[in-house]
């Protein structure tokens, strides 16, 4: 091809090029370049940057994936839990069991006859020849571990029934053991938040102060200030992701763990759990990230 027919091709596909894409495009390219020159400025604090924000994230990261399956063991757990329900001696099991399996959340309601309870207690220990005196009792299973109480107090007022119980305790601890896991997840977002934005404010800082003479320079040329900001945003966003993408090689090793941790229990795992968090953990960091980078430069920058 000769250099002749090379330049018609080239001013053809010019002609079909939109002057406005060009146009934008030299933009982002300007915008991109003046993002990584303010990097190249701050020089070996990225490293800094990067590590604090990995680390940071790490954590939340941890503690966000451990709160997603969580309520799956907490379910497990649950469903395992069953209120036994004592009946009185001159009372109708049947019917009484069949009232009960009508309450809102109960599943299943399962009669255990008083002499099977017996024989049972008998195998396993050396009792003395006696007459039964063990009750019939119901075994209800609730769908929720959270709708077990409302069940325990209806049930409780329900006649014929003498006696029941459940192990509250352990329903408690497993509420409560989810409640502080939120809690802890939500309090972590908040530091990640604040350090995030104060490191990357004092950084923004550092960026601006080099550059106070070329950025007056651009301003009395009649520059767009958004064409100032966006570069120091983008500053800001890049050390979000990169703290992000290395934080996912210590979380994806937690995962795993976890994931054989539910394969132990015969617990399911939560469904796209590592994606969300692989998702929530770009978000956070992107955005608190860039974030600060807008708070500096509406504190120490007046454009």
């Amino acid at each position: 091809m000769t250099e002749t027919t090379k330049n018609k091709i080239k001013k053809k596909v010019k002609q079909h090029i939109p002057k406005d894409w060009l146009k934008e495009l030299r933009i982002i390219y300007r915008i991109t370049l003046e993002a990584i020159y303010g990097i190249k400025r701050t020089g070996w604090i990225n490293l800094a940057i990067v590590a604090i924000i990995f680390a940071i994230l790490t954590i939340f990261g941890f503690f966000l994936r451990t709160t997603l399956s969580l309520p799956s063991f907490i379910n497990a757990l649950g469903n395992a839990l069953e209120i036994s329900v004592y009946i009185k001696s001159d009372a109708n099991t049947e019917q009484i069991a069949k009232e009960i399996n009508t309450y809102e959340h109960v599943e299943r309601v399962k009669i255990i006859p008083k002499e099977k309870s017996w024989a049972d207690m008998k195998r396993e220990f050396d009792m003395a020849n006696m007459e039964n005196p063990l009750p019939d009792t119901l075994h209800v299973k609730v769908d929720k571990p959270e709708n077990i109480t409302p069940v325990f107090n209806k049930i409780k007022t329900a006649k014929g029934v003498e006696d029941l119980n459940y192990a509250q305790d352990i329903a408690k601890k497993m509420q409560t053991a989810n409640n502080v896991a939120h809690s802890t997840t939500l309090f972590t977002m908040l530091i990640v938040a604040v350090l995030t934005v104060t490191i990357i404010n004092n950084t923004i800082e550092l960026v601006i102060q080099s550059r106070k003479e070329e950025i007056e320079i651009m301003r009395l040329m009649g520059v767009s200030n958004w064409y100032i900001k966006i570069p120091l945003i983008l500053q800001g966003a890049i050390y979000g992701f990169l703290g992000a993408f290395f934080a996912l090689f210590p979380l994806n090793a937690v995962n795993n763990m976890i994931l054989k941790i539910h394969t132990f229990f015969a617990v399911p795992a939560p469904i796209l759990a590592n994606n969300t968090v692989t998702l929530v953990l770009f978000i956070v960091a992107i955005g608190f990230a860039s974030g600060g980078s807008l708070i500096s430069i509406k504190k120490h920058l007046q454009v």
